[in-house]
């Protein structure tokens, strides 16, 4: 495998078997953070791409491994909304697109930033971005027999980040280094048996493969802002399940941002499929413990009370 690397030299890339007869790359550069994958933004002589390639690893946090396979999972995806004109319009074409080298060519959406600025606490989202939002999810939970892999590895290293490692009593992150006295604000919810008993049923039913589509990382680091409106991107952890997953990460990420409360309504009165609200609720209130107390942390503004308020907040999501 040619392994690809951020200062990889333009020689590299242009051996790559992607590029059209006399097109030649003139400039490399990073289009914004990247969790999972390796991304390049290419311009040649002719147009500009976006190509990413998957490693066996966690680009954020090298020492957590990860399946390599994820690029053909968003591979897959991506070309399941090619036959909806809503969803391809919303999403990057693939252009090409080598297994062997785990690399996809994207089309390039052009410049702009994903929505992690939310958390900040300087920026609000507004009614018509809630509404794109949520029809995006609308249209993709209602395509029609998808064909997708069965439960997979990325799938199985989600479910370990979200439903098990943040909950346990000893795991090595010490939470302290985040922000002082939340180690010991998060020992609640680590020693709580009946919402580690929810927490558990509730990941064993993620892991269920569901009947519809999800995109499976609804947040704004997968929200992508540019010049002709939002697009959606990286759905490495997509595949099929409950379409509640996506709706309970997308309202647990406006508590997390600290959006009005009024926009979460606005998602539960846009979302005219029908949902199980209850389970939506579940799914909002692991995903806002995991955030706070787990190692996927974010880039939030909020204060130690601030937190501790979420997290009861949370644990009401799950056990009501």
């Amino acid at each position: 495998m040619i392994d690809i690397q951020q200062n990889s030299p333009i020689e590299l890339l242009q051996s790559l078997d992607f590029w059209l007869p006399g097109e030649k790359i003139s400039q490399i550069s990073i289009p914004g953070e990247s969790n999972m994958n390796l991304v390049l933004r290419i311009k040649t002589n002719v147009r500009s791409y976006i190509l990413k390639q998957a490693k066996p690893y966690v680009r954020k946090y090298p020492h957590i491994l990860a399946p390599i396979s994820r690029i053909q999972i968003e591979y897959q995806f991506l070309k399941q909304l090619e036959d909806n004109s809503f969803l391809a319009s919303l999403s990057p074409k693939v252009l090409q697109y080598d297994a062997h080298q785990h690399l996809m060519l994207l089309e390039d959406l052009g410049e702009g930033s994903d929505y992690l600025a939310l958390y900040e606490g300087n920026r609000m989202l507004n009614r018509m971005e809630i509404r794109q939002l949520v029809d995006y999810l609308l249209h993709l939970h209602q395509l029609q027999a998808p064909t997708f892999p069965p439960t997979n590895s990325m799938r199985s290293l989600n479910h370990e980040h979200i439903f098990n490692f943040p909950f346990l009593k000893e795991n090595g992150f010490n939470l302290d280094s985040v922000q002082s006295g939340l180690q010991e604000a998060s020992i609640p919810y680590k020693t709580d048996p009946l919402l580690k008993e929810r927490i558990q049923a509730l990941g064993i039913r993620y892991l269920a493969e569901g009947k519809g589509l999800m995109h499976g990382d609804f947040y704004p680091g997968s929200w992508l802002q540019v010049p002709s409106g939002i697009k959606i991107i990286d759905p490495e952890f997509g595949g099929l399940g409950d379409a509640e997953f996506d709706l309970g990460i997308f309202l647990a990420h406006l508590d997390l941002s600290e959006q009005a409360e009024e926009l979460s309504s606005l998602v539960q009165k846009q979302y005219t499929l029908p949902a199980d609200w209850s389970l939506v609720q579940q799914y909002r209130g692991v995903e806002i413990l995991r955030r706070l107390i787990g190692i996927a942390q974010l880039p939030v503004s909020l204060s130690l009370e601030a937190k501790k308020t979420l997290l009861a907040r949370a644990r009401t999501y799950l056990l009501s």
